[in-house]
């Protein structure tokens, strides 16, 4: 695909509830990029890309790592666990990515992750018992926590000496207080943190920058930046399922915040969906299936969470929640991914609308408890029984297939810009190239 020397600056969104694939579609748009920048979140997410047959999972370094001379901007509106990181970077120089070592910039302004955030998540996922919210444990929430009550240690922070120790002086001795007398958890020692933190700090150090500066001047220049999103819409922390949500904001919103420029540099907005869908963890899923036919949609999908392994809840798609997502995101286009999981199955269902309180509804509701009584008002398409990994034109489609990606059109109102048809970076068919 040709681009053009006019610049555009695309951010790709989650319109499920993650887990949509964005990781391919990043590192494939990451080719027409100069720079990627991920914007929110933390290493509760997992990126899973494909290439040549070797499959790498990110957390926390963009996914345009995989590419040749692309800057790499992790925003401040991520949080940074730096041993997660660390062992990120290492990984990738071990396979023959990211050896130059200024082609990834870690904002000064983003929020470090540190030993009490995770004690905290894992010992309150504990004490909820059968009200699990369903998080990673990896201390993301409790982070954003101190992020917004203003004793969260930033990257700038942790570069001047005194000002890390002191601050992480005084949050141990109040999180320790709350962890042995409410959570009835071990204390943390802070000696340990401290050493280990300042081990970290001496290797991160190098890839630490202001960011907003670097990101104006580029964009300037006329480069094109790929925004890189984790987690999914439904999972944002005002728009989502709350409070089964994560913890940060995932729509397109956030890229604003989380990286640090103003809405007029995002030219295209791109949401990536499943041809079907998925959760991980609790909350309300009103097309989640049980039985067979989710058992065929894991494991052909390989439905096991990137980060934790969990397997993932999956059901018929869910034209509700995407149509929520694209309004909220203001979506350009739409990449639907991994339709060659639907191949083999007779009938395929479209949830149009929810059925609560004998009515049906169109739109996505804020209630918890409508979401909770929500039955899926069914639309039923032709299967097919064709492979779908060797299409690279959306005619090389079998018709049953063809007809059901230009339904979802109808009846999400965006078009298509992209279908995957398998895992590897070839397997896929480009129907628009959203940096022209």
């Amino acid at each position: 695909m040709n681009v053009d020397s006019k610049m555009a600056n695309v951010a790709v969104i989650g319109a499920q509830w993650g887990d949509e694939g964005k990781g391919k579609v990043v590192d494939l748009f990451s080719d027409k990029a100069d720079i990627v920048v991920r914007f929110g979140g933390g290493n509760n997410a997992g990126h899973t890309l494909v290439v040549d047959g070797r499959k790498t999972v990110l957390h926390l370094v963009p996914s345009g790592a995989l590419h040749a001379h692309k800057l790499c901007i992790i925003g401040n509106g991520v949080v940074v666990d730096p041993e997660v990181l660390l062992e990120e970077i290492r990984g990738l120089k071990e396979n023959g990515f990211l050896l130059d070592d200024s082609l990834l910039r870690v904002s000064e302004e983003a929020h470090l992750i540190m030993p009490y955030h995770k004690s905290i998540d894992l010992a309150r996922e504990r004490l909820r018992g059968k009200g699990k919210i369903g998080t990673t444990g990896r201390g993301i929430g409790p982070a954003y926590e101190d992020k917004v009550g203003r004793v969260g240690i930033r990257f700038v922070d942790f570069l001047e000496e005194d000002t890390f120790r002191d601050k992480l002086r005084h949050n141990i001795e109040e999180k320790n207080l709350y962890l042995k007398a409410i959570l009835k958890e071990k204390t943390l020692q802070f000696d340990e943190i401290h050493e280990a933190y300042c081990g970290y700090r001496e290797k991160i150090r190098k890839y630490v920058a202001n960011t907003t500066l670097v990101l104006e001047k580029e964009i300037k220049a006329g480069k094109k930046v790929l925004f890189e999103g984790a987690q999914g819409t439904l999972l944002d922390v005002d728009h989502g399922t709350y409070p089964y949500v994560t913890s940060s904001s995932t729509v397109s919103g956030g890229v604003c915040t989380g990286a640090g420029l103003g809405p007029q540099n995002i030219h295209q907005i791109i949401g990536i969906s499943k041809a079907y869908t998925t959760r991980v963890g609790s909350g309300p899923f009103p097309t989640e299936l049980q039985g067979p036919e989710e058992q065929k949609l894991r494991e052909e999908g390989e439905e096991f969470g990137a980060t934790t392994g969990r397997p993932r809840r999956c059901g018929w798609f869910d034209a509700v929640g995407v149509r929520h997502a694209i309004r909220i995101n203001g979506m350009t286009g739409l990449a639907l991914t991994k339709l060659d999981i639907l191949t083999g199955f007779k009938k395929i269902q479209i949830c149009t609308a929810y059925r609560y309180d004998d009515q049906d509804h169109r739109e996505f509701p804020s209630s918890l408890r409508a979401m909770e009584r929500a039955q899926p008002v069914w639309e039923e398409m032709e299967g097919w029984n064709e492979a779908l990994s060797a299409a690279r034109e959306f005619t090389d489609l079998p018709i049953q297939a063809q007809r059901y990606v230009r339904r979802l059109e109808e009846i999400l109102a965006i078009p298509m810009v992209l279908i995957s048809v398998g895992p590897g970076r070839e397997q896929t068919i480009l129907l628009k190239n959203p940096f022209h």
